[in-house]
C-alpha cells in the first residue's frame, strides 16, 4: 500500500510547516524516547548505580538509527508501544539492555518526551508569533495616519486610522506572545517519579537515600534542558499543564480568527485586500473574483484549534486518581494536531500581514460619503456655541441628515448634508466649522499617536529582544 492509498491529515499535507511536522513525526518521537532513557541512565550512573561507560556509549551510538517497521512488528506482538520501542532499542545495544528503563514506568518515557516535544513546539509557535508581530508593526507604522471609517456593530462609526486597526491586531498577538512565553518558562519536567508518583522504585535502587532520589529527579530534568521538575505527580504529570499550553494556543487562534475576519470584511468593502498572486484563481466559475481565500483558511484553521484546545481540559478533568489510560489515545490526537494547526495558522498570519494591499481611494470615498453624518455632534456643539438653541438645532440636523441619507439610498454618490446645513440660517455660526470638516484627519483623535506610542513603548522593545527569531520562514499553500 503506497502513501497515496491511505488517509493523510491535511495538517501535515497542506498546512503545517516542515519543522513542526518533523517534531511530531514517529521517527523524532522514537529518537526522543531514546534520549529520555539515556538521560535516566546517565543520571543513575552519576549517582552511583552500576552502569558502565560502555553501556552508555552503546546507547548513544544508537539514539537515531530507529527502525519503525521493527517497532511496529514488535508492538503487534506485545500490544504495548513503550515495550516495543524498548525491545527494539535493546536489540541494538545488548550490553545496555539490562539497565534500560531501570526503575521507570511507561509514563516516565512518554510523559517526559511529550514535554520535550511540547516545549520545542512552543519555541516554533513563538517564532511564528514574533514574525506576525513584525509584519503587523510595519503595516501599522506605515498607515498610522491614514483615516478610515470606524465600525461598531459593522455600522459606520467615528473615523479611526488603518494603522490603528492593525495595531489592535498586533496588541492581541502581543498578549499571545506573552502567554506562549509564560508557557515555555513555566512548563515543568515530570522527571523520575516512579509508577504512581511516589518514587518508591528509585528509593529502592538507592537503598532508601531520599536525597539521591531527589538528585536523580533534578539531573534528568537538567539533561533535558528543563530548569525544574514538577513537585508532585501521580503516574502521570497533571494534565492541567496540557490545558495551560492549549489555552495559549487557543489565544493565538482567537487573534488569528479576528484578524482574518476583519480582512474578509475589509476586502468585501474594497478597502484592503489580502495578497493575490498573478496567476491565482479566485473562483472556478467566476473568473473575475478575488476571494479572500487565505483569510478564510485562517478562520477555518483557527476554528479547528479553538475546538481542539478544549480537549486537554476535558482530559484533565476526567483523570482518575493517579492515572487512567483514557488520556493516551486522546493526547496522541490533540497535542500534535493543535501544534500543527497553529503552525499553519501563523504562516498564514505572517503571509497575509506582509502582503496586505490598501486601496486608499476607496477608503477616502467611503469616508467622504459618511463623514458628514459622523461630525454632526461637533457641528451641533459649535452652532450652540454661536448662540443657537441646542434642542431646536438637534431637530434640524436630524431632518437634514435623514433627507441626505434617503438621497444616498436612492442612488446619489455624494452626501449633500453639509450643503443642506450651509443653506440653513440656523447654522450660520457654524459655517466655518463646516468647511473644516472636509478634512477627515481632524476626526481621528489620537489614533496616529496611539499607534506610535504602542509601537515604541510596547512592541518595538519586544521585537528587538526577539530579533533572532525574525526571518522568512513562511510555507504557505496559495
Amino acid at each position: 500500500m503506497s502513501a497515496r492509498d491511505v488517509y493523510e491529515s491535511p495538517l501535515a499535507g497542506r498546512y503545517a510547516g516542515t519543522a513542526m511536522k518533523r517534531l511530531w513525526s514517529p521517527l523524532h518521537i522514537a529518537r526522543t524516547w531514546r534520549r529520555v532513557w539515556l538521560w535516566l541512565a546517565e543520571a543513575q550512573q552519576e549517582l552511583g548505580l552500576p552502569i558502565t561507560e560502555a553501556q552508555l556509549a552503546q546507547m548513544r551510538a544508537h539514539l537515531d538509527d530507529v527502525d519503525l517497521d521493527d517497532i511496529r512488528a514488535r508492538e503487534t506482538e506485545l500490544r504495548h508501544d513503550v515495550m516495543a520501542h524498548l525491545h527494539s532499542f535493546g536489540a541494538l545495544c545488548p550490553d545496555a539492555k539490562p539497565i534500560l528503563h531501570w526503575g521507570a514506568t511507561s509514563a516516565f518515557v512518554q510523559g517526559n518526551a511529550d514535554l520535550v516535544l511540547m516545549r520545542a513546539s512552543l519555541f516554533l509557535v513563538r517564532r511564528g508569533v514574533v514574525n506576525g508581530l513584525d509584519a503587523l508593526a510595519r503595516f501599522a507604522r506605515e498607515y498610522k495616519e491614514l483615516p478610515t471609517l470606524g465600525f461598531t456593530h459593522f455600522q459606520t462609526a467615528q473615523p479611526t486610522t488603518v494603522g490603528k486597526r492593525a495595531a489592535l491586531w498586533a496588541q492581541d498577538l502581543l498578549i499571545d506572545l506573552r502567554d506562549v512565553e509564560h508557557a515555555i518558562e513555566t512548563l515543568p519536567f515530570r522527571g523520575a517519579k516512579g509508577t504512581t508518583g511516589t518514587q518508591a522504585s528509585f528509593l529502592t535502587l538507592f537503598d532508601g537515600d531520599h536525597e539521591k532520589v531527589r538528585a536523580l529527579d533534578r539531573r534528568v530534568a537538567e539533561k533535558a534542558g528543563f530548569p525544574v521538575t514538577v513537585a508532585l505527580s501521580g503516574q502521570t504529570l497533571t494534565r492541567k499543564h496540557d490545558a495551560r499550553v492549549a489555552a495559549a494556543l487557543s489565544g493565538v487562534a482567537q487573534t488569528a480568527s479576528k484578524f482574518g475576519n476583519d480582512i474578509r470584511l475589509l476586502q468585501h468593502l474594497g478597502e484592503i485586500e489580502e495578497p493575490f498572486l498573478k496567476k491565482q484563481i479566485g473562483s472556478s466559475a467566476m473568473p473575475y473574483k478575488r476571494n479572500p481565500m487565505r483569510a478564510e483558511r485562517m478562520c477555518a484553521i483557527a476554528r479547528f484549534v479553538l475546538a481542539t484546545s478544549a480537549n486537554p481540559g476535558y482530559t484533565a478533568a476526567t483523570q482518575w486518581f493517579e492515572r487512567t489510560l483514557d488520556d493516551s489515545a486522546n493526547r496522541r490526537l490533540a497535542l500534535p494536531e493543535m501544534f500543527l494547526a497553529v503552525d499553519g495558522l501563523l504562516q498564514l498570519v505572517v503571509d497575509v500581514a506582509r502582503g496586505l494591499v490598501v486601496h486608499d481611494k476607496v477608503i477616502e470615498r467611503h469616508l467622504r460619503r459618511d463623514l458628514p453624518f459622523l461630525v454632526t455632534e461637533t457641528i451641533l456643539m459649535e452652532a450652540v456655541r454661536a448662540g443657537g438653541d441646542r434642542q431646536e438645532l438637534h431637530e434640524k440636523i436630524r431632518v437634514h441628515a435623514l433627507a441626505a441619507s434617503d438621497r444616498l439610498k436612492q442612488g446619489a454618490t455624494e452626501n449633500d448634508l453639509f450643503e443642506r446645513l450651509g443653506q440653513d440660517p440656523a447654522f450660520t455660526g457654524a459655517h466655518a466649522m463646516l468647511r473644516e470638516t472636509l478634512d477627515p484627519r481632524a476626526f481621528v483623535g489620537r489614533a496616529p499617536r496611539q499607534v506610535e506610542d504602542f509601537l515604541q513603548e510596547e512592541l518595538d522593545p519586544v521585537l528587538r529582544k526577539r530579533s533572532d527569531l525574525l526571518g522568512d520562514d513562511a510555507e504557505v499553500l496559495v
